[in-house]
């Protein structure tokens, strides 16, 4: 072999050894990196409560550990439908140990149950991971048909439904106390039931059952859409209160579109002199059952007077500045006499100012 052969053969072996050195100097340095970074240790993932109350809150502190070498940063704890994070450690040291503490509402809730929250850390080779609270929710005291009454009622209008509470206790179900929203316009009727016949298919066998009859509506209930709970005390053991949600709206007998005027700065020559206000029937059912009788101004200058339109239950209210108005602020209203029983006066406020019309010759020469 000669010595050129040799020469190169070594100098081969100098680069690939080279170039071995430099590809094992990343990885060797990765590793090194993996072993000094924080490492996300969760020791009881999973968390089953078992049997529950409804209406029961159950608290959890999940025990996170770092087996790293750095500071575990935990980023975020985000909670899935029905579970809220209370609180959790941000930073855990090396070796330490942190918390993350959720909270879970059974109150909505029936049946087995599984709510996570996802915990997002810096932990490179784990950087998301899942904590899960599981149980079975048993409603101990439930209502039949359903645990909610809905009502769609017309201003003055009372409404009746019934649901049946039973019970899965063992002893005597008995209620307490029924608290309902403040004011008049919701009542309810106990009735403990001794007619088989109307007992629900339900609850403990032979245990007590109850009817409600829930009354919503009357002079005392307020227009718009109804959202409140009639709160039921009990002697159950495990489920003390329940919560009967009423929902629904009260429409208006009367509907009155604008609900107020205002002129701005008109003359009485102008074409906004002229306004018009409608008053619509609430009653879906028999809209004709409205009639408007009068419509009169209290506003010096300013007439009213009224039509049917060709919908049914529908006037519509013309709002007139006399030609001969005096200039000035208007401050006042149009009242509309109507047959209803609960809004006998429709009150329309009306304001603006009346300024000075333009001379005849002035409006001639602008053309």
């Amino acid at each position: 072999m000669s010595k050129r052969i040799i020469v190169m053969t070594l100098a081969l072996a100098v680069s690939a050894g080279s170039l071995f050195a430099e590809e094992a100097k990343p990885k060797a340095n990765a590793e090194e990196k993996q072993a000094a970074s924080p490492r996300l240790t969760i020791v009881e993932p999973v968390k089953d409560f078992g049997v529950v109350a409804k209406g029961e809150k159950l608290d959890w502190s999940f025990e996170i550990k770092n087996t790293g070498e750095n500071d575990l940063q935990i980023i975020s704890a985000k909670p899935g439908c029905g579970c809220t994070v209370a609180d959790f450690d941000k930073v855990i040291k090396p070796g330490a140990t942190g918390k993350v503490t959720a909270h879970v509402d059974t109150t909505a809730f029936a049946g087995p149950i599984a709510k996570t929250v996802s915990v997002e850390t810096n932990d490179p080779s784990n950087p998301m991971a899942t904590l899960t609270i599981h149980a079975t929710v048993k409603p101990y005291v439930e209502a039949a048909p359903v645990g909610f009454v809905r009502y769609q009622l017309l201003q003055g209008e009372t409404s009746s439904q019934s649901v049946v509470l039973y019970s899965e206790e063992d002893e005597p179900f008995e209620i307490k106390n029924i608290e309902v929203p403040q004011g008049d316009w919701i009542k309810v009727n106990q009735t403990k039931i001794t007619d088989e016949k109307q007992r629900v298919a339900a609850g403990k066998p032979g245990q007590n059952q109850y009817k409600l009859d829930i009354v919503v509506g009357g002079p005392d209930a307020k227009v718009g859409p109804i959202a409140d709970k009639i709160h039921v005390v009990s002697n159950s053991k495990h489920q003390p209160d329940y919560f009967i949600s009423v929902t629904g709206v009260v429409r208006p007998t009367v509907r009155v579109d604008p609900t107020g005027v205002n002129f701005g700065e008109v003359a009485p020559n102008d074409g906004a002199a002229t306004r018009t206000v409608y008053i619509r029937s609430g009653n879906l059912q028999a809209p004709e059952s409205l009639s408007v009788t009068k419509a009169e101004s209290t506003v010096p200058g300013m007439t009213a007077s009224f039509k049917p339109t060709a919908n049914k239950g529908e006037y519509e209210v013309t709002l007139q500045i006399a030609k001969d108005a005096k200039p000035g602020d208007m401050n006042g209203a149009v009242k509309i006499y109507t047959n209803d029983s609960i809004n006998k006066i429709v009150t329309v406020p009306v304001r603006g100012t009346v300024k000075a019309a333009a001379p005849a010759s002035a409006a001639k020469s602008s053309k």
